[in-house]
C-alpha cells in the first residue's frame, strides 16, 4: 500500500475498532475524518499526499477549536466539550506538536538563518521571511505547530 492511502486504510481500522467497542464518539469522529479527506480527494481529483491529509486534519482542529470558543461565549459547556473530544481523536493521526521550547529553538535558528541571508537582524516587517524559514523547517522535520502560537512566537523574538 502507498503512503497516500494509508491513512484512510489506517482509519477505516480505527472506525471498525471503536464501532466494536460502541464508542460512538470516536466512532463519529473518525468517520467525519475519513469524509473530510474523501472529499479533499474528491476536491482534488487525485489521491492526497500525506502532507495534504496532515493540512486537512489541521484544518479540522481549527475549525473545532474555533467552535469551541464560540460554545464557550454561549455558555454552552456541554457543546464545547464534545468538540474537544473531537480535537484528541483528530490528534491521533498528526505528528506530536512541538512543545514552546522547541519553537523557541525553532524560531531562533529561523532569524538566525534570515540573519545571515541578510547581515542584519530583521526587523518586524521582515516577519514573513522568518514564518516562511520556519514553515519550512516544521514541513522538513514533518512536525507541526499552530499558525498563531508560531506567529506570536517569531514577533516576541524579533521585538527582542
Amino acid at each position: 500500500m502507498t503512503d497516500a492511502g494509508a491513512l484512510e486504510a489506517q482509519i477505516s481500522q480505527h472506525v471498525i475498532v471503536a464501532m466494536k467497542a460502541h464508542d460512538s464518539v470516536r466512532t463519529t469522529t473518525l468517520r467525519l475524518i475519513k469524509n473530510a479527506l474523501k472529499n479533499k480527494a474528491i476536491e482534488k481529483r487525485a489521491v492526497l499526499t500525506p502532507a495534504e491529509e496532515q493540512q486537512a486534519l489541521a484544518t479540522m482542529i481549527k475549525q473545532r477549536r474555533d467552535s469551541i470558543e464560540q460554545f464557550t461565549k454561549g455558555n454552552r459547556p456541554e457543546l464545547a466539550a464534545a468538540e474537544a473530544a473531537e480535537i484528541v481523536v483528530i490528534e491521533e493521526f498528526l505528528p506530536k506538536a512541538l512543545d514552546e521550547a522547541a519553537l523557541q529553538t525553532l524560531v531562533a535558528e529561523a532569524v538566525a538563518e534570515v540573519t545571515t541571508a541578510t547581515g542584519q537582524k530583521p526587523a518586524t516587517k521582515e516577519m514573513g521571511a522568518v514564518m516562511k524559514a520556519v514553515q519550512a523547517r516544521l514541513q522538513a522535520a514533518s512536525l507541526r505547530a499552530e499558525g498563531r502560537i508560531v506567529s506570536e512566537e517569531v514577533k516576541r523574538q524579533l521585538t527582542s
